[in-house]
């Protein structure tokens, strides 16, 4: 079974603008509303249910937008949950005193159904987002040098020694997960961050 991942990392020419845009024109509509906290390198966009929507029960969730060097780190806050539990407690209860009454909750129920959905949709959006800014997992090629061990001198990828000093190389690159873009060390098997095979 998959781990829920909370943390990615976009490297690339992004900005947490075109993220932030992104997740606003996507999810500010029907019963759900967004708004925008931040500007420049630092943006929440959080995404709640309105107040008003008409049926199911309440969620929220806040998504952090943090510029880095060469890209964008995207943190998926906890959800509200409350609302939406006791809502689907609510339906099942109802159902099993009368079944019939299933019929007057199925509004409820599929509401509370989209909320439970709304985690992978939001990063389904960041990750469509990213592909199509050319923004990905692997660092790019300005981040990925080979620091010599022995001097501290930055090296071209594909050098075998240090252009320096001489030294050889060897595989001291960091590796990049491919699932969350998190920088491990070079000899990493598991992803600190999600705990996926490297």
């Amino acid at each position: 079974m998959d781990q829920k991942v909370d943390q990615k990392v976009y490297h690339g020419t992004i900005k947490v603008e075109d993220f932030a845009r992104s997740l606003i024109s996507r999810f500010n509509r029907g019963n759900l509303m967004v708004q925008q906290i931040g500007r420049g390198k630092q943006i929440a966009v959080q995404i709640a249910s309105r107040s008003s929507a008409s049926s199911g029960g309440q969620t929220a969730i806040s998504v952090s937008l943090q510029q880095v060097e060469d890209g964008v780190i995207v943190k998926v806050g906890k959800q509200a949950w409350l609302g939406v539990a006791a809502s689907l407690g609510f339906t099942a209860l109802t159902a099993l005193r009368n079944p019939i009454s299933l019929l007057n909750r199925l509004d409820d129920l599929a509401q509370d159904i989209e909320y439970l959905q709304l985690t992978d949709e939001v990063w389904n959006v960041i990750d469509s987002s990213a592909r199509v800014l050319g923004a990905g997992h692997e660092l790019s090629e300005r981040l990925r040098r080979l620091v010599c061990a022995y001097c501290d001198t930055a090296n071209p990828v594909g050098e075998s020694n240090c252009i320096a000093c001489g030294a050889p190389l060897g595989s001291s690159q960091p590796k990049t997960c491919p699932k969350c873009g998190f920088a491990n060390g070079p000899t990493s098997i598991t992803c600190s961050n999600c705990g996926s095979r490297i």
